[in-house]
């Protein structure tokens, strides 16, 4: 038999998922699991004209099929740069968010180096990390996002970071969004420590209440690396993200990406051009209705929750982070029981930085909403109600 690599065999399983080992959901259970898109949302039909369209194109159709340019598609990066206030310059094209996030760790971060993380963390940034290190500073997340102030203060006493992550808008999985001050002074401390920062921000289009702080700070900084995606907007399986890069971080992960997968999938970047640039303000529609949709949901699970989970009203987003207040209720076996009584959803503790140490995530619950109708939120609240 062969052996794996080193690489491989190190690689853990990974967590952050419900499984059949934590409880065996009832007949029927409404899943609040994962960030999904809600299927109304999505552009099926016009997706299928934008399709139409290309293959009746000889010329675009072939081109199509050719090789891309390893940052992508000149039009679409021009498209997404005017929405982002930065040169084209600065963009490439992913093969999703998780690609972004990949390439942001093999081009900033050195085998064994230490990186900031949020606490609570999104897991999938773990599963990237796990390539080059395992050694994480993670900093708490408050109402504010991102504890700067925390950070500062392990800086201050000596702990030294390649980079740092946060989700800065609608964090997955603690809602919150970062503060204008805090992001200030996220890039403040970049600059004087030296570090660089990953901004995972896929759900930032999707804002039903409240203020964005905006990106203009963290673009202008050389120190910052924007990942984003069309992942909840468009679909996941069109598996098309970007990069906004400081202009030194350009080549180097041009160059990276030509020994890995050397270019995005030229077809889907010809369909989602011809949507996004058809000068009909298409997208912004969309993103219109599906926010419309996400605060009904969003506001029909959380007033109907019982009065034992503690919730702020999202600002946007596909996530509500709820607390367990009655401390004489035990979070795995009100987990159980919710199973039984045929709702899922993700334990707070499985997005614990250190799954060793939860600490407060371990009364925290977190319902996703984004996939599912307003009477399936209402009953699913009933459900754990009644459970608890």
């Amino acid at each position: 038999m062969t052996e794996l690599s080193a690489l491989a065999r190190g690689l853990s399983a990974p967590r952050g998922f419900v499984n059949a080992s934590m409880a065996v959901p009832a007949p029927g259970a409404i899943h609040l699991v994962g960030g999904i898109p809600a299927p109304e949302a999505l552009p099926v039909a016009a997706m299928a004209s934008a399709s139409a369209a290309l293959w009746s194109d000889p010329v675009a159709a072939t081109a199509s099929l050719q090789y891309s340019p390893a940052p992508g598609s000149a039009v679409l990066r021009s498209w997404i740069a005017e929405r982002e206030g930065v040169d084209p310059a600065r963009i490439v094209i992913t093969n999703g968010g998780m690609h972004g996030l990949m390439l942001a760790v093999l081009t900033v971060v050195d085998r064994d180096a230490t990186v900031a993380v949020d606490d609570p963390v999104f897991p999938g940034f773990l599963w990237a990390l796990e390539i080059t290190t395992r050694r994480i500073l993670p900093v708490p997340v408050d109402d504010e996002g991102f504890d700067v102030d925390h950070l500062a203060a392990r800086l201050a006493a000596g702990e030294r970071i390649a980079a740092a992550y946060t989700v800065p808008t609608f964090h997955n999985p603690a809602q919150a969004t970062l503060s204008a001050q805090r992001r200030h002074t996220l890039v403040a401390l970049a600059d004087r420590y030296g570090f660089h920062v990953i901004l995972d921000d896929p759900y930032r289009e999707l804002r039903f209440a409240g203020t964005d702080p905006g990106t203009a700070m963290l673009h202008a900084s050389d120190r910052t690396i924007h990942v984003n995606s069309f992942t909840k907007t468009l679909g996941p399986g069109l598996r098309l993200g970007w990069l906004v890069l400081p202009d030194h971080l350009v080549d180097p992960v041009v160059r990276l990406r030509n020994r890995l997968d050397v270019h995005t999938g030229a077809v889907t970047q010809a369909l989602v051009e011809r949507l996004v640039t058809s000068g009909d303000g298409w997208y912004d529609r969309l993103i219109r209705d599906a926010v419309a949709l996400y605060r009904e949901r969003a506001a029909v699970l959380r007033d109907h929750l019982p009065d034992s989970l503690e919730t702020r009203a999202p600002d946007g987003g596909l996530f509500l982070w709820a607390r367990l207040t009655d401390d004489r209720l035990d979070p795995a076996d009100v987990f159980r029981r919710a199973a039984a009584a045929g709702v899922v959803y993700q334990p707070g503790e499985f997005f614990a930085a250190d799954p060793k140490q939860p600490g407060r995530s371990a009364r925290y619950l977190r319902f996703a909403y984004g996939d599912r109708t307003p009477a399936e939120l209402y009953e699913a609240a009933r459900r754990l109600a009644r459970a608890i």
